[in-house]
């Protein structure tokens, strides 16, 4: 694999994918997953057939259906294909999407899959040096994403999602009960009634469509043609940036065929024509000043440089996450890896809503993260797509920007902002520690009280661990966690946690595991959702009074428990005890 990730090629309204895959069967050398078994029948009426219901069984449905499911959500996965494509659209899973699959002990799985490179493409004239980031995993994991959908798909099915192919959402409407989905399905109509319905079925989103949310932004006005194909001669075309007099094709090595790609200098007025295999030799040929043979074609592709944001993220009882949320250009391959963002920050929260602990106002800050997150994520690939172009006047801009991907003090940060490491999200009632709003690294912990969320018969585990890390323990559980330095404060704050113990776990950190800080309140995707002042920081009253620390701060934890994690229970609950010295372990 190249150190240079391919484009995502994901459908968008204006950059469509104009043909089906051509083979019947994939190219040599490349694995294709396996059609996950249609569970059940979608049967007529019916509130029962799921609490919600996922439409598009790509990254970010699988993701969600998966978070879901750990949480003990019946949820159902619907797909429209009668099985997984045949064609791959991109090789890459960055530091982002690694650092939140970790937290579901998926991360080693996937790592195990596939080569690593500590850079990657930013503009024509440098590199984002991924090696400067503050992260676990300074890379870009090459993964075909057909690979990352088998292992995601395996992992739904072991947590218990349904997963019915061949069913394609036709209409829906929703009302106090809940969403009503219509549907096609191989055994013909079919009404599928839950609580909560999430939208992740890409660019061209059916849901979007059907709930009325407006999709403003530019439309597409560069085209690109991507083909993945065996070349007669593969002698003829070298692996990279190949320029010839009519333009520059990339070229990628793949097992048993080559993906080219090259700019589509006369697109066709119909945007949604299919390419063919002539017009792509035709575009081929011209951009290289002399013919290239092509023996045969396994997939051929057109797409545009468009960028779109939904007005809304959530629409009653309707989300969207994924490209169903926002399209972009095919910048920095970054389309599965905000996918996977989006559906770990919705899934925790909706978990939450559907089983009744928290109000639905907390999906209000599912649209407030992710939509400012789409947002810069639409301005970063717009600014490198305008990069990418041979306008001169921006010759001062690429120069200044490609000695800041490589200064010392500027390689990092501008690394971690492309690829999405420095998230940091809103927090509300902390104390302004660096941590506050940001993906809180492993800790290592002495003493945890955990809660295991109810299975279907309302069962549950619970108990105590005496070792472990943070990592583990959220992919153990999938809630949250009030790491705790060992000092007298803490029983307070260990006390205004109790009520939240079906949510949130109590862990004792070894000492000095918390930098400048005695407590963070942890939410179940890794990110810190409020910290304490450090010991012995004095806070004020309203009315100015100096007041011990702990008291205000165990006043701050319950009002971020209760905005994170919805009210508290009517009582604590009461823990088991595992044998003394047992140890976590990543599920």
């Amino acid at each position: 694999m190249p150190d240079t990730p391919a484009p995502d090629t994901t459908p968008a309204p204006d950059a469509t994918p104009t043909s089906a895959p051509v083979p019947a069967q994939a190219p040599a050398g490349q694995r294709l997953p396996a059609a996950a078994p249609a569970v059940g029948a979608a049967t007529a009426g019916g509130a029962g057939d799921a609490d919600v219901l996922v439409v598009g069984a790509g990254p970010a449905g699988l993701v969600l259906a998966c978070e879901l499911a750990l949480a003990r959500v019946r949820t159902v996965l619907l797909e429209r294909d009668p099985s997984p494509p045949g064609f791959c659209r991109g090789f890459n899973l960055n530091a982002r999407s690694l650092e939140l699959l970790e937290r579901r002990g998926l991360a080693e799985r996937l790592l195990a899959e596939g080569p690593t490179v500590a850079s990657t493409a930013f503009t024509a004239q440098a590199r984002l040096d991924l090696a400067a980031m503050r992260t676990r995993h300074p890379y870009v994991l090459g993964i075909a994403q057909t690979r990352v959908e088998e292992i995601l798909t395996e992992h739904a099915h072991h947590l218990g999602v349904r997963i019915l192919r061949g069913h394609r959402l036709t209409a829906l409407h929703q009302d106090d009960d809940g969403v009503h989905a219509h549907t096609d399905t191989p055994d013909g109509p079919a009404l599928l009634h839950a609580a909560w319905l999430a939208g992740c079925d890409g660019g061209r989103s059916t849901v979007r469509e059907l709930a009325a949310i407006a999709f403003p932004g530019t439309p597409a006005r560069r085209f690109t043609l991507l083909a993945d194909v065996v070349l007669t001669d593969p002698r003829q075309i070298p692996f990279g940036v190949n320029t010839g007099p009519g333009g520059t094709v990339f070229a990628i090595p793949r097992p048993g065929y080559v993906r080219l790609i090259t700019a589509d200098a006369h697109p066709p007025r119909d945007r949604h024509e299919p390419l063919t295999l002539p017009r792509f030799q035709q575009a081929l040929d011209h951009a290289l000043g002399h013919r290239v043979p092509i023996a045969r074609a396994h997939w051929l592709t057109r797409f545009g440089d468009a960028a779109r944001l939904a007005e809304r993220l959530r629409q009653g009882r309707v989300l969207l996450a994924g490209d169903a949320a926002h399209i972009h250009p095919p910048a920095g391959a970054i389309g599965v890896n905000a996918a996977i963002d989006d559906a770990m920050n919705l899934g925790w929260k909706l978990a939450l809503v559907a089983r009744g602990q928290a109000p639905e106002t907390l999906l209000d800050t599912y649209h407030a993260e992710r939509h400012a997150a789409g947002a810069r994520l639409l301005r970063n690939t717009r600014a490198q797509a305008l990069l990418a172009g041979d306008d001169e006047e921006l010759a001062p801009v690429r120069d200044l920007l490609a000695e800041l991907a490589q200064a010392k003090d500027t390689a990092g940060p501008l690394a971690e902002e492309i690829t999405g490491i420095a998230t940091r999200y809103p927090a509300p009632h902390g104390s302004g520690h660096p941590w506050e709003g940001a993906m809180v690294p492993d800790i290592p912990l002495h003493h945890v009280t955990h809660h295991d969320v109810p299975h279907h018969d309302g069962t549950a585990r619970h108990g105590t661990l005496q070792h472990g890390a943070l990592v583990p323990l959220l992919a153990r559980t999938g809630a949250g966690a009030l790491l705790l330095e060992d000092t007298t404060a803490a029983e307070a704050l260990r006390a205004a946690a109790a009520p939240w113990a079906d949510r949130v776990s109590v862990a004792t950190v070894r000492p000095g595991a918390l930098p400048d800080t005695s407590a963070v309140l942890v939410r179940p995707d890794g990110h810190a959702a409020w910290t304490a002042p450090p010991t012995g920081t004095p806070t004020e009253t309203p009315t100015g009074t100096p007041t011990a620390r702990p008291p205000a701060a165990a006043e701050q934890l319950r009002a971020a428990l209760h905005l994170w994690f919805g009210p508290p229970a009517a009582a604590p609950v009461a823990g088991a005890a595992f044998p003394p010295g047992s140890r976590m372990s990543t599920p």
